[in-house]
């Protein structure tokens, strides 16, 4: 299932780059250029890696995708107007719990490389790979910490300038080769430096 989501994801990459061609054979002058990326997303979805009891008889999941994560990277914009561009960041990813006697979370390093085209300078459709590194489950000294793993998986966003919607196909993997879905739907926003004119 993960080499056919892999597979199509590819396919997705490798038809913006035909689009991408075409869109070079249009042009006149192709400068690319390079900008500063700031990105951030607010994420839900994905099972339940732990699940923390209250004193009052209450729980709360902390789900494999759910997390604000915020990051930075570049963007290479190709072609004189800009329309294919290639955007790569790495960032940190974090859900905490609703404790107020321990610092409960599930920490990740998210790395992101997609490929994007844009629609009357407004509009982005993008896809790509994400992997997640560093996959950390740290109890607070209530319990045990554990570490999780995860193959790389598609990421497909479309926006209306800074603001978008994504979807990740992940699969988080414990210590004892348990399997989590670490799926998300998020609201991502994105800007570069400088600014486009």
């Amino acid at each position: 299932m993960i080499k056919k989501i892999l597979s199509a994801q590819f396919l997705v990459l490798a038809l913006f780059l035909v689009l991408a061609q075409n869109a070079k054979a249009q042009e006149e002058k192709s400068i690319p250029k390079l900008r500063f990326l700031m990105n951030g997303a607010l994420e839900l979805g994905g099972d339940a890696v732990a699940t923390v009891g209250f004193t009052n008889g209450d729980s709360q999941r902390v789900n494999a995708g759910q997390g604000i994560s915020v990051g930075v990277g570049g963007e290479l914009s190709l072609f004189a107007h800009e329309q294919f561009r290639i955007r790569g960041t790495v960032g940190i990813k974090y859900v905490t719990t609703a404790a107020d006697n321990a610092h409960i979370r599930l920490t990740r390093i998210p790395l992101i490389l997609t490929g994007n085209w844009v629609i009357k300078d407004h509009w982005r459709v993008g896809a790509g790979i994400v992997s997640h590194q560093a996959i950390r489950f740290n109890s607070g000294g209530l319990g045990n910490d554990f570490s999780l793993t995860s193959p790389a998986g598609p990421v497909f966003e479309v926006a209306y300038k800074g603001i978008g919607l994504s979807y990740t196909v992940l699969t988080y993997t414990d210590e004892l080769n348990g399997t989590y879905n670490a799926n998300a739907i998020g609201l991502t926003f994105s800007g570069v430096l400088p600014k486009r004119n």
